[in-house]
């Protein structure tokens, strides 16, 4: 299986060309901007027109209309997780999005939510980062969370995908896990990074 990786267009996914050819592509959050429905409907429209067997994408800070919303009609090949996972060709995956609401309340809204990812899951896909890993900002602070990482490292994933700290863009291999941040936009929010092309 593999799976061409992506996080953090924000509204420029139609600018993207030659995406890389793959089984699956997964899109860890922040499609919009402005967090619009019609933005989120541009977004899906894209998605739906791509080539490719399975369609997954979550939801980041960006996107906050998705936040306790409903999406109807995707495409049967198209998947949209909220604290939710799927069973894809046998791989386990589970989606955990990064709203406003979490940035606002993150001592509890987040924990709560790192603390449902099940312990058999093949591939985790969340818009926010662990700390300490592909995660530090153009100031030089790390930005991830600790919950996510401490979980990460108790679950034991083989692949860890996200985006959100634009800056952090690439790959980090562990025995374990190993860890893409699939950001998109650099932090001038201009298209700047290639999806990131993973086999499973």
């Amino acid at each position: 299986m593999t799976i061409a990786f992506l996080s953090d267009t924000h509204g420029k996914h139609r600018e993207l060309k030659d995406l890389p050819q793959a089984d699956m592509l997964i899109h860890a959050g922040d499609m919009s901007w402005n967090g619009t429905e019609e933005e989120i409907a541009d977004f899906i429209g894209w998605l739906g027109e791509l080539d490719y067997r399975h369609k997954i994408f979550i939801a980041g800070n960006h996107d906050d209309c998705l936040d306790g919303a409903e999406i109807e009609g995707l495409p049967e090949n198209c998947h949209y997780l909220c604290n939710s996972g799927a069973e894809i060709e046998d791989i386990k995956l589970w989606g955990v999005p990064f709203f406003l609401s979490d940035e606002i309340h993150w001592e509890d809204l987040y924990p709560e939510k790192i603390a449902r990812i099940p312990q058999q899951t093949d591939l985790l896909i969340s818009h926010c980062p662990p700390f300490g890993i592909l995660d530090k900002s153009a100031f030089g602070a790390n930005m991830g969370s600790r919950d996510l990482r401490q979980r990460v490292e108790t679950i034991a994933p083989r692949y860890h995908l996200f985006g959100h700290i634009h800056e952090a863009y690439g790959v980090y291999e562990t025995a374990g896990t190993t860890f893409v941040n699939g950001c998109i936009v650099n932090e001038r929010y201009e298209p700047a990074n290639r999806p990131i092309v993973i086999t499973l």
